[in-house]
């Protein structure tokens, strides 16, 4: 395939039957443009002690009748795998904040038990800390995220962390870290300073925590080999008045990233957010305006970064996403197991397509959570383990991980519901390192197909490949009874005549094609 400039040129056109608004879609990728890298650490996960994520997600009980690694449940470990996940994030989340590392390392039966106040009341006995969690991560060949404690820690306690991991000479904590069985440091270098600081982190406001940040950033050192990428505790939702006191207040050379929540509410409301399985579809198309609501939220931080930061050296870090619904009836509530829908593959597809492409500055993000908890990619039920349709799609995203972006340019139809509507297809493109081209496509219309045709012009192609996560119902999702009702299949939508691609693309859809 040559690497020179080229354009496709792709229609997507609707059937004309019943449609009141525009029935065509031009969608045109320039990879002229194709300059900024889709960082793999977008498709980043997050695993906190909350419910049943690590402790009977990850780190089971010793008598499970389940393939472990000591007590690290392997199953989870190699469908993980699976998708090359590539950081993951602890141990926090609001419980970073009242985590104190020493007390989850050295032999377990001797590390004090703790209550988890931030999630349903809890006693945890720390048998999972931060040897097992590095563990965990080489296990999943993946980098680590840990968030270290402000709310309730202290400078000399972070400082202390970082130089246990990352120091390889001789120093109180080097050797600490040598007793307890490891002789060579991990050099971790994502490095999360607090969480949530406007809020669970210590409820502070961005003047204080800005001044606050460059104290523990300070002392969080880099050692040899081991640079941080120091990432500031950021804003929630549309607060873009945080993230310009941080870009004000804090040098670019001490914050490498600044982190941005936003959890997509059913119903928009925090006190009853509505059911993950039991909807309608005024609720679905509540829900799916919600998720596209993070593309105008993203663009609203990164214009008042762009400000301070045009060059675009800090990352914006959306390390906390995902749909959050009212709790499983009969489940602790503190616990925020939730089930999986088709819905929450759409929310995935189209949320992973913002940030795709917004990849000059979302440089990594990170679902919640990895296991048993809010939008989760596996759920778990003593011996019984599932994959849930949001693991599928992120199965099929993996294609995107280092490429080049193309950027994209369209118009298309409305999914309308009343007086209100939405855009119903969304899209990322990218080239990889051989000059393969992936687009990714969702179609969140739960009635309407569109069909694609596009004549494909400038790149030698000879043919078209698919995949497809799709299901007949948006509240369509995998049991332990019947586990594989929504999962990923070969795509036969999608055929090469000439030099024109034409694609059917179901309702209801995600759709990965690859063309080389």
């Amino acid at each position: 395939m040559k690497k020179s400039s080229f354009f496709l040129s792709l229609l997507f056109l609707l059937p004309s039957l019943k449609l009141s608004a525009q029935n065509t879609v031009t969608l045109n990728l320039n990879t002229a443009g194709a300059k900024e890298t889709i960082s793999r650490h977008i498709y980043g996960h997050f695993s906190e002690h909350l419910g049943r994520c690590i402790y009977d997600g990850f780190w089971v009980d010793e008598n499970l009748n389940v393939p472990k690694q000591g007590r690290i449940r392997m199953d989870v470990v190699n469908a993980l795998k699976k998708i090359n996940v590539p950081n993951l994030r602890w141990p926090g989340g609001c419980f970073a904040d009242e985590y104190h590392w020493r007390d989850g390392i050295g032999p377990r039966e001797q590390r004090p038990k703790m209550v988890n106040t931030n999630w349903g009341g809890v006693t945890e006995d720390n048998s999972f800390g931060t040897h097992e969690f590095l563990e965990l991560c080489g296990m999943l060949n993946c980098e680590p995220y840990i968030a270290g404690n402000v709310g309730s820690g202290t400078v000399e306690e972070m400082a202390k962390w970082v130089e246990y991991l990352n120091f390889d000479g001789v120093s109180p904590m080097a050797n600490l870290r040598k007793q307890n069985g490891r002789e060579k440091p991990w050099k971790v270098t994502l490095w999360g300073v607090g969480n949530e600081s406007w809020g669970c982190g210590g409820n502070m406001t961005a003047e204080y925590y800005s001044d606050l940040y460059k104290r523990y950033a300070t002392y969080a050192r880099n050692y040899p080999g081991a640079e941080l990428k120091k990432i500031a505790s950021g804003a929630s939702d549309w607060n873009t008045n945080w993230t310009e006191v941080m870009m004000k207040n804090v040098p670019a050379n001490q914050m490498w990233g600044l982190s941005l929540h936003y959890y997509t509410i059913p119903t928009g409301k925090w006190g009853k957010k509505g059911s993950a399985t039991q909807f309608d579809e005024k609720e679905y198309f509540n829900t799916m305006k919600n998720c596209l609501a993070m593309d105008e939220i993203v663009k609203r931080h990164a214009a008042v970064m762009d400000k301070y930061d045009p060059q675009k050296k800090v990352a914006l870090v959306v390390d906390e996403w995902g749909v959050w619904t009212d709790v499983e009836p009969g489940t602790n509530p503190g616990f925020l197991y939730q089930q999986n829908t088709m819905r929450d593959a759409l929310i995935a597809g189209t949320t992973l397509n913002i940030f795709n492409n917004h990849c000059d500055r979302v440089r990594v993000a990170n679902l919640a959570q990895t296991v048993n908890v809010l939008q989760a990619l596996i759920l778990t039920e003593k011996e019984k383990m599932l994959l849930t349709p949001t693991y599928h799609v992120f199965d099929l995203y993996k294609a995107h991980m280092d490429a080049k972006l193309i950027p994209v340019q369209f118009t298309g139809p409305d999914y309308a519901a009343g007086e209100d509507k939405i855009p119903a297809v969304n899209a990322s493109a990218s080239i990889d390192s051989k000059g393969v081209v992936h687009i990714s496509l969702v179609n969140i219309d739960p009635a309407k197909k569109v069909t694609v045709s596009s004549a494909i012009e400038g790149v030698k192609w000879s043919g078209v490949k698919g995949e497809i996560v799709t299901s007949a119902k948006f509240n369509d999702y995998n049991s332990f009874d019947t586990p594989n009702k929504v999962k990923s299949a070969a795509f036969n939508g999608a055929r090469k005549n000439g030099n024109k691609l034409t694609v059917e693309l179901p309702p209801l859809s995600v759709v990965m094609l690859e063309l080389k």
